[in-house]
């Protein structure tokens, strides 16, 4: 198996971890796919298990899309050493396949969530500036709205142009992977977005207990 190979298949496998679905099983005898929102996510978990075991899902998902994009770190930096595009390459390929794992995972019949915990870990492997930029965005649209979701198509609409002038580089690779993570993003959340534009869409409030 060569390099290219063998980073998409460990990318694939780690954003594959449905932590959704094993938390609510282990913990809850339940699959979190036929309650709430029935989405495999860290959001329908904090609102199905409340806040314990979705910080969990959430942290693990973040983390996931981080190693994943980290890989060529382990496997290659030495051998591309001077050649920066194509080392960009690999991790956006790792980044993608991690994004795509979490979104059909293997270890959970190809059911699984969104996928924007996950990206934003694989930004935070690629430009953290950007995950933090976008990260505070995110968290703003959110606390003032209550809807994870404003919060995730707002970060995910400002993610390109945040990750261009936080990197100061025109690499068209880099401006391709942004905007189709951005637009995937976006497009997941459709049925959000007309709930929204409906009024019918959910407000979550982190610092509510659960009853």
């Amino acid at each position: 198996m060569n390099l290219l190979a063998l980073i998409i298949v460990l990318a694939y496998l780690l954003g594959s971890i449905p932590s959704a679905v094993w938390v609510g099983k282990y913990f809850k005898g339940i699959d979190i796919r036929e309650h709430g929102s029935k989405n495999a996510g860290a959001t329908n978990t904090f609102r199905v298990l409340g806040k314990r075991y979705g910080w969990l899902v959430l942290v693990v998902d973040v983390a996931k899309g981080t190693i994943a994009s980290c890989l060529p770190y382990f496997f290659a930096s030495t051998w591309f050493a001077g050649y920066k595009d194509e080392f960009l390459i690999l991790q956006l390929t790792a980044a993608f396949f991690a994004v795509f794992g979490h979104v059909f995972p293997v270890f959970a019949q190809f059911r699984g969530g969104k996928g924007v915990a996950t990206s934003l870990g694989v930004i935070i492997g690629i430009n953290p500036p950007a995950a933090a930029v976008c990260l505070a965005i995110f968290l703003i649209v959110f606390i003032s709205s209550g809807f994870v979701s404003l919060g995730s198509i707002t970060a995910s609409l400002f993610f390109p142009v945040v990750s261009y002038f936080l990197i100061h580089d025109d690499t068209r690779i880099m401006i391709i992977f942004t905007v189709i993570l951005g637009i995937s993003v976006i497009w997941a959340h459709r049925k959000n977005i007309e709930r929204l534009i409906n009024g019918t869409e959910n407000r979550m409030n982190l610092f509510a207990k659960k009853s």
